[in-house]
């Protein structure tokens, strides 16, 4: 008898899931959703998505559903049904349309550990204004006349620590940091820089977490750092703020320039939030492309090469001299770009973009409700065999051709590393020269083999494994003429 029961309870259970995800799929119909499924009640595919992209396949849960449903699928993640895009137009209508259509959305576990007042969650004139704010302090001009030369000194002093066995990923992260740090607050390298990036380490984990705040879930650790994070930069800020009434400080950084205020001012509580999300963006995204680029130089011999040749050919125009790198110079890397190029486009650090529907909105025949949340996925678009002739494999020579890397003709950008529209990453261009400035001293001063074999994981955010450990070996001589060997 208990046996029978036993049999019909669990028949019940999956009669009742079978007549869920059934009735699931007719909503999506009626409502004129994308076809799709919203998983199990509650949780819906949230843990599909992580165990799939714990794989090191880069797109197996989008890479899925596109095959059975289209470019347009419906799905429930992180607590809430989502429409997923893998369509470049689609995209694009949900970039432009920031502030109109769509208004920046994340997971609570992205959002409570960032805080209300980061530039990710700003939305409106506010975020118009920070966002300029931001980018003043990251155009070209400001690079190439205040930052460059601390870029180039604070990367030189990290490699010459270099020697035997390192894990190039964690040094990436240190560099990044020491930078974003210089380039906001004015600090150089010291204990309370390494202090505050172990802190951050324990943050990141919990971005894509389940937001349960118990002590020990990764989410409960995270917000623990946090809290330790907002408290040593708020006493930066508060020991700034007093320095500025007295007319005693005399820097010209991020922080300086939030102080001022403008209009309003800002308080500490609003300064704390930017700073710490700026904080993230510069360290864990660049230095994740300057590690999967050697990554992908090292397993793509003839593109180390010529990568060689041309920082060689810069070094030996300056006639072996320890000068540092001028702006001309780093004009005149054009495979760099394009190894650079070809590294966000395969590996995409930022894989996508959260939205919410501001209003009903159709989509190449469908519609999303107002208040639901949208998915635009960068990386599905890239990844596209339809969008670059074989698309899952580093070849940075497919941007020598064009600024588009070969992609498939028509009137919309497929290559958006940066996101694109009002919230276009204001720092995409220091990127760029953070990861320039890396690549030149590192192959001009290096030679290097990977310690042992390691891979791609994509969750919570893209990186290797094992932090890619690598043997370093310092080359005896730069050579005189470039193209020549060691």
């Amino acid at each position: 008898m208990e046996v029978l029961l036993s049999v019909l309870l669990c028949s019940s259970s999956l009669y009742l899931l079978f007549f869920l995800l059934r009735y699931s799929r007719f909503s999506l119909r009626k409502l004129g959703l994308p076809p799709g499924s919203l998983g199990l009640p509650f949780i819906g595919e949230t843990l599909q998505l992580i165990a799939a992209y714990k794989t090191e396949n880069p797109e197996p849960f989008i890479d899925a559903r596109v095959a059975r449903y289209g470019s347009l699928f419906t799905t429930h993640v992180f607590g809430e049904p989502t429409v997923f895009s893998a369509d470049p137009e689609a995209n694009r209508l949900i970039l432009q349309n920031e502030g109109k259509l769509f208004e920046c959305s994340y997971p609570s576990s992205i959002s409570n550990l960032l805080g209300k007042h980061s530039l990710l969650l700003m939305k409106g004139s506010l975020h118009k204004r920070m966002h300029s704010l931001t980018m003043s302090f990251a155009n070209s001009s400001i690079i190439r006349d205040n930052l460059l030369v601390d870029i180039d000194r604070l990367v030189r002093l990290n490699l010459d620590s270099w020697t035997g066995l390192v894990f190039l990923q964690e040094e990436a992260k240190k560099i990044t940091f020491e930078l974003t740090v210089k380039q906001l607050m004015s600090f150089d390298p010291g204990e309370w820089t390494e202090s505050l990036r172990k802190e951050y380490l324990l943050l990141i984990e919990g971005f894509f977490s389940v937001p349960l705040p118990f002590f020990f879930t990764t989410y409960g650790r995270a917000t623990k750092a946090r809290t330790k994070v907002a408290e040593a930069l708020r006493l930066i800020v508060r020991k700034r703020r007093e320095e500025s009434r007295g007319g005693k400080s005399k820097k010209k950084d991020m922080l300086a320039a939030l102080l001022e205020g403008g209009e309003g001012g800002f308080s500490d509580e609003e300064i704390v939030d930017f700073l710490l999300a700026l904080l993230v963006a510069g360290y864990e995204t660049t230095s994740t492309i300057m590690t999967l680029a050697v990554k992908f130089l090292t397993e793509t011999p003839l593109a180390l090469a010529q990568l060689k040749e041309e920082h060689d050919g810069i070094r030996a125009a300056k006639e072996q001299s320890e000068e540092g790198l001028q702006w001309s110079d780093y004009k005149s890397m054009p495979f760099t770009q394009c190894v650079i190029n070809e590294t966000l486009r395969v590996a995409n650090i930022i894989s996508g973009i959260f939205r919410r529907a501001m209003a009903d909105v159709n989509i190449k025949g469908y519609t999303i409700p107002k208040g639901w949340k949208v998915f635009a996925s960068f990386r599905a678009v890239h990844l596209d065999h339809d969008h670059y002739k074989e698309a899952r494999t580093f070849n940075p020579w497919r941007w020598q051709q064009s600024n588009t890397g070969g992609a498939t003709s028509g009137t919309v950008n497929l290559f958006t590393p940066f996101g694109g529209g009002p919230r276009l990453c204001p720092g995409y261009e220091l990127a760029r020269v953070e990861i320039s400035v890396f690549l030149h001293h590192l192959v001009t001063r290096f030679s290097w083999v990977p310690a042992e074999e390691d891979k791609l994981v994509f969750f919570p955010t893209t990186r290797t494994l094992k932090r890619y450990p690598i043997n370093v070996q310092r080359r005896i001589k730069i050579p005189a003429k470039t193209g020549e060997g060691e």
